[in-house]
């Protein structure tokens, strides 16, 4: 529930299908770091997922630490434009 009630609605369409579809599949460890990553700033979040889709290549692509998963949640997001 908390990836469709972000504080901004870019958010909300980006994690909320992503989890819908992806959350079962994810082992524990990726579980706890995408629940670290809900704990994130909106803004800062949407901006790590468009520099990772190209739509903002200049913006920081945020934390080492949710690299992989970031970049999982900007290729799903990538396949729904």
């Amino acid at each position: 529930m908390r990836s469709w009630r972000r504080g901004i609605k870019e958010m909300d369409l980006i994690l909320g299908p992503f989890s819908d579809s992806e959350l079962a599949g994810l082992d524990p460890a990726m579980l706890d770091l995408y629940e670290a990553l809900l704990n994130e700033n909106d803004h800062d979040l949407y901006q790590w997922v468009t520099a990772r889709i190209g739509t903002g290549s200049a913006q920081p692509k945020g934390p080492q630490t949710y690299a992989g998963l970031m970049d999982r949640i900007a290729a799903f997001a990538a396949t729904r434009l």
